[in-house]
Protein backbone atom coordinates (compact mmCIF):
# COMPACT_ATOMS: atom_id res chain seq x y z
CA UNK A 1 0.00 0.00 0.00
CA UNK A 2 3.16 1.83 0.46
CA UNK A 3 3.78 2.63 -2.91
CA UNK A 4 0.01 1.75 -4.52
CA UNK A 5 -1.66 4.58 -6.26
CA UNK A 6 -4.19 5.14 -8.64
CA UNK A 7 -2.88 4.78 -12.50
CA UNK A 8 -5.75 7.29 -13.66
CA UNK A 9 -5.02 10.31 -11.21
CA UNK A 10 -2.19 9.46 -9.21
CA UNK A 11 -3.51 10.27 -6.18
CA UNK A 12 -1.90 8.35 -3.05
CA UNK A 13 -2.95 6.79 -0.71
CA UNK A 14 -5.70 4.28 -1.57
CA UNK A 15 -8.64 3.11 0.25
CA UNK A 16 -7.99 -0.78 1.23
CA UNK A 17 -11.16 -2.68 2.51
CA UNK A 18 -10.25 -6.37 2.49
CA UNK A 19 -12.98 -8.68 2.25
CA UNK A 20 -11.20 -11.92 2.78
CA UNK A 21 -7.51 -13.07 4.46
CA UNK A 22 -5.50 -15.18 5.51
CA UNK A 23 -2.95 -15.67 8.50
CA UNK A 24 0.69 -17.13 7.35
CA UNK A 25 2.70 -18.83 10.03
CA UNK A 26 6.01 -17.30 10.50
CA UNK A 27 6.25 -14.78 8.34
CA UNK A 28 9.05 -11.72 9.08
CA UNK A 29 8.60 -8.33 7.47
CA UNK A 30 11.75 -7.32 5.33
CA UNK A 31 14.23 -5.24 6.64
CA UNK A 32 13.19 -2.36 4.65
CA UNK A 33 9.34 -1.71 5.40
CA UNK A 34 6.43 0.92 4.29
CA UNK A 35 8.18 4.42 4.20
CA UNK A 36 5.44 6.72 3.97
CA UNK A 37 1.94 5.30 4.36
CA UNK A 38 0.70 2.19 6.36
CA UNK A 39 -2.18 -0.15 4.91
CA UNK A 40 -2.49 -1.80 7.77
CA UNK A 41 -3.19 1.15 10.02
CA UNK A 42 -4.86 3.09 7.22
CA UNK A 43 -2.44 5.80 8.27
CA UNK A 44 0.79 7.61 7.61
CA UNK A 45 3.46 6.93 9.45
CA UNK A 46 4.15 10.37 10.60
CA UNK A 47 0.55 9.56 12.63
CA UNK A 48 1.75 6.14 14.39
CA UNK A 49 3.05 5.59 17.29
CA UNK A 50 3.75 1.58 17.13
CA UNK A 51 4.70 0.12 13.84
CA UNK A 52 2.80 -3.37 13.45
CA UNK A 53 4.74 -4.43 10.73
CA UNK A 54 5.46 -8.18 11.41
CA UNK A 55 1.35 -8.55 12.08
CA UNK A 56 0.90 -7.25 8.79
CA UNK A 57 3.31 -8.88 6.46
CA UNK A 58 1.83 -12.17 8.86
CA UNK A 59 -1.87 -11.70 6.60
CA UNK A 60 -2.30 -12.48 3.02
CA UNK A 61 -5.33 -10.08 1.08
CA UNK A 62 -6.97 -12.41 -0.71
CA UNK A 63 -10.24 -10.77 -1.96
CA UNK A 64 -10.63 -7.05 -1.56
CA UNK A 65 -11.01 -3.60 -3.07
CA UNK A 66 -8.70 -0.37 -3.59
CA UNK A 67 -10.48 2.96 -4.02
CA UNK A 68 -9.11 6.32 -4.96
CA UNK A 69 -11.01 8.77 -3.10
CA UNK A 70 -9.98 11.68 -5.35
CA UNK A 71 -11.11 9.86 -8.46
CA UNK A 72 -13.35 7.68 -7.22
CA UNK A 73 -12.41 4.57 -9.41
CA UNK A 74 -11.80 1.04 -8.12
CA UNK A 75 -9.96 -1.36 -8.57
CA UNK A 76 -10.68 -5.45 -7.48
CA UNK A 77 -8.41 -7.38 -5.54
CA UNK A 78 -9.00 -11.03 -6.72
CA UNK A 79 -6.90 -14.16 -5.66
CA UNK A 80 -4.47 -11.74 -4.05
CA UNK A 81 -3.65 -9.44 -6.87
CA UNK A 82 -4.90 -6.21 -7.30
CA UNK A 83 -6.42 -5.88 -10.78
CA UNK A 84 -5.30 -1.94 -11.39
CA UNK A 85 -6.00 -1.77 -15.79
CA UNK A 86 -6.88 1.63 -17.44
CA UNK A 87 -10.29 1.87 -17.56
CA UNK A 88 -10.24 0.73 -21.69
CA UNK A 89 -8.56 -2.14 -20.82
CA UNK A 90 -11.07 -3.62 -17.96
CA UNK A 91 -13.82 -6.15 -18.54
CA UNK A 92 -16.75 -4.62 -17.84
CA UNK A 93 -19.03 -8.03 -17.32
CA UNK A 94 -16.51 -8.94 -14.67
CA UNK A 95 -16.45 -5.76 -12.95
CA UNK A 96 -20.25 -5.86 -12.50
CA UNK A 97 -19.56 -9.23 -11.38
CA UNK A 98 -17.20 -8.52 -8.68
CA UNK A 99 -19.36 -5.55 -7.44
CA UNK A 100 -22.61 -7.83 -7.45
CA UNK A 101 -20.57 -10.44 -5.37
CA UNK A 102 -19.22 -7.75 -2.61
CA UNK A 103 -22.65 -5.36 -2.76
CA UNK A 104 -22.94 -5.98 1.00
CA UNK A 105 -18.95 -4.89 1.93
CA UNK A 106 -18.35 -2.11 -1.09
CA UNK A 107 -19.48 1.19 0.44
CA UNK A 108 -22.42 2.68 -1.51
CA UNK A 109 -20.98 5.45 -3.21
CA UNK A 110 -18.80 3.18 -5.15
CA UNK A 111 -21.60 0.75 -6.10
CA UNK A 112 -23.74 3.62 -7.28
CA UNK A 113 -21.28 6.38 -8.65
CA UNK A 114 -17.67 4.29 -8.80
CA UNK A 115 -15.51 4.31 -12.01
CA UNK A 116 -14.90 2.66 -14.68
CA UNK A 117 -18.35 0.63 -13.78
CA UNK A 118 -21.10 0.51 -11.16
CA UNK A 119 -24.60 -0.98 -10.46
CA UNK A 120 -26.18 2.32 -11.47
CA UNK A 121 -25.37 1.42 -15.04
CA UNK A 122 -23.24 4.74 -15.35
Amino acid sequence: MDILACPICKHFPLKLIVFDEEKREEIKPPKKTCEEYCGYESRFLSEIIEKKCEECYSIEILEGILICTKCNRWYPIIEEIPHMLPDELREKKDDIKFLKKYKEKIPRDILEKGKPVNLSGS
